[in-house]
């Protein structure tokens, strides 16, 4: 095998795993979510509008999530019809709807979270620091040309989207809430496992 062949033959392998590692995380989510009834979609609105404040507009959604507005508005839209978020028109302008976490999404949001906080935990466990910092380099390398490869104005627009991640305020946040959301669950679960006293 020639030296050009052997590359070639890497590069295919290396683009068909980044698309099987994608498609395995996405079943790994979709279960782990689902065991709360959301979606990966739906539990990815629901942290950004945590993020944003007690409610979002779906622009700040899209931005934060790194999504069309459209497809926003409509996983917006599903979530609004089974009762995990409410749109709230502005008072003071009325052209303007916020979307806030309505108390069933609330309910699945804590669990959801700590569910794939662990799943994450799990699935990238094998790799130490250096590991992880490494893939991190490779993988922004990869997107970087990947959105040379779009036309000029949606490579703009995707350049031009924050790392959420990196916002050490929403790790910050997001740990809070996972830590409040699970530790009144386990009271409510310890609450109901006590057996009530024999007089």
């Amino acid at each position: 095998m020639t030296a050009s062949s052997k590359h070639e033959v890497l590069v295919l392998k290396s683009w068909s795993l980044l698309h099987r590692v994608r498609d395995v995380l996405q079943r790994c989510e979709e279960e782990r979510y689902g065991q709360y009834g959301l979606t990966p979609e739906q539990y990815g609105v629901l942290v950004t509008i945590k993020y944003v404040g007690q409610s979002a507009r779906i622009t700040d959604i899209a931005h934060w999530s790194a999504r069309s507005p459209n497809s926003v508005s409509m996983i917006v839209d599903r979530m609004v019809k089974i009762g995990l978020v409410k749109r709230v028109r502005d008072k003071h302008d009325r052209r303007v709807v916020f979307v806030s976490v309505a108390p069933k999404g609330e309910k699945a949001l804590g669990p959801a979270s700590s569910e794939g906080l662990g799943l994450i935990q799990t699935v990238m466990k094998p790799l130490m620091d250096d590991d992880l910092a490494a893939l991190i380099k490779l993988l922004e390398s990869v997107r970087s040309q990947a959105v040379g490869c779009l036309n000029q104005e949606v490579a703009a627009e995707e350049l031009g989207k924050d790392d959420v991640i990196s916002q050490a305020d929403f790790r910050q946040r997001l740990h809070q809430y996972i830590g409040t959301s699970t530790t009144e669950a386990s009271r409510k679960s310890d609450r109901k496992a006590k057996p009530a006293r024999r007089r």
